[in-house]
């Protein structure tokens, strides 16, 4: 069986965000890790919100999750393309990769 989802290097996400495609950027970190830095255009999902972000998301808009390493975001990113989203990305290296990489394109604030 095909994996219901795709990998997505920091690269290309950086180049995504810098031609300003249509996507929809989750972070399913804990909220104290999200207020503490996260990717500008990013919001934070949690069982809490997810309802808000059936509501809001296009579901043909490409979907990126985020989580800390990039394990757990396959599995949030499996479950999401389950629930009708198409195109459906799970960002490898996670949060903590894109910090590393790029310092200077981290967002500090609440959710």
């Amino acid at each position: 069986m095909a994996t219901p989802f795709q990998h997505l290097t920091i690269d290309t996400l950086e180049r995504w965000l810098e031609n300003d495609t249509s996507l929809t950027l989750v972070d399913i970190r804990d909220p104290t890790s999200f207020a503490g830095g996260h990717i500008p255009g990013s919001r934070h999902l949690d069982n809490d919100s997810v309802a808000a972000l059936f509501e809001a998301a296009p579901r043909e808009r490409p979907l990126v999750v985020v989580c800390y390493h990039g394990h757990s975001s396959q599995q949030a990113a499996a479950w999401l393309a389950g629930q009708g989203f198409s195109e459906v990305y799970s960002l490898d290296g996670g949060f903590s990769e894109w910090e590393y990489r790029l310092p200077g394109r981290v967002e500090r604030g609440g959710p």
